[in-house]
């Protein structure tokens, strides 16, 4: 019963993140599923938070969607590239030991928390796709897609200065044309952990519900917050970095003491 609340409350946090500044709170997941919810093992935590984030982003599309926000063939370009890398990544972290899986993924939200206090920009909001822009998607999207599948992370926080370095498109529409990807990204890696079992489907159920919840009250407070938004990303990466820094101690200690010694 605990873990059930405890499931809820998790996924609400991320979404309540995701709503309020508009992306990054699903990196959060996996260190919340297993220091929260003690779901058992950073592989359990990497399967059940991906099929979550999935869920979340698909969601999240379609209002971007009917918002006219997505620029569909450069994010579908994007994301086909990038389902590859997931697979492709998935299939390399579920070798890893899980130890040290979770403080590689420590170490990387520590680098994400300091890009996410850089500003974002983006400019073209006609662009189309095109034969000089595809290949730049397609390596783009595969990297980005490897990275999203061996952590098992929805990776917006990469696929958003991705589209805008290839593309140059607005911020806004990178954000919405992430979503594709975030979805197709997370839809491959937890194929990619069910068929192996790692999967916790009550877990996954609860913190997508927690996710839906979260991700009303926080559009409500991105929208009373609006002029914050630069201050409270500011917090959220202090957040990340602290956490990173948290993960990756605690998962590469361990590691090192389950090697044999001398």
């Amino acid at each position: 019963m605990l873990q059930d609340l405890l499931s809820v409350f998790s996924g609400s946090l991320v979404g309540f993140i995701l709503g309020l500044i508009g992306g990054g709170g699903s990196i959060l997941a996996v260190p919340l599923l297993v220091y929260v919810v003690r779901i058992g093992s950073p592989h359990l935590a990497i399967g059940t938070g991906a099929l979550a984030v999935a869920v979340s982003a698909l969601f999240n599309l379609l209002t971007h969607a009917r918002a006219g926000n997505v620029k569909w063939q450069c994010a579908l370009v994007f994301a086909a590239a990038g389902v590859l890398g997931a697979v492709a990544g998935a299939a390399l972290g579920k070798r890893v030991d899980g130890e040290l899986l979770l403080g590689l993924f420590g170490l990387l939200m520590i680098v994400v928390g300091v890009l996410m206090l850089r500003p974002r920009a983006g400019g073209n909001g006609d662009i189309q796709l095109t034969w000089k822009i595809a290949p730049r998607l397609a390596a783009s999207g595969f990297v980005v897609g490897g990275l999203s599948g061996f952590f098992g992370i929805g990776g917006g926080f990469l696929i958003v200065p991705g589209l805008i370095v290839a593309t140059a498109m607005p911020l806004l529409n990178a954000i919405g044309s992430s979503l594709v990807s975030v979805t197709a990204f997370g839809s491959a890696t937890a194929a990619s952990y069910a068929v192996s079992g790692l999967i916790v489907w009550r877990i996954a159920i609860l913190f997508i519900l927690g996710g839906v919840l979260g991700g009303i009250a926080g559009s409500w407070a991105s929208k009373t917050l609006a002029l914050r938004k630069r201050a409270l990303n500011y917090v959220f990466s202090g957040i990340v970095i602290s956490v990173g820094v948290m993960v990756a101690v605690d998962g590469l200690r361990t590691l090192y003491h389950a090697m044999p010694q001398g």
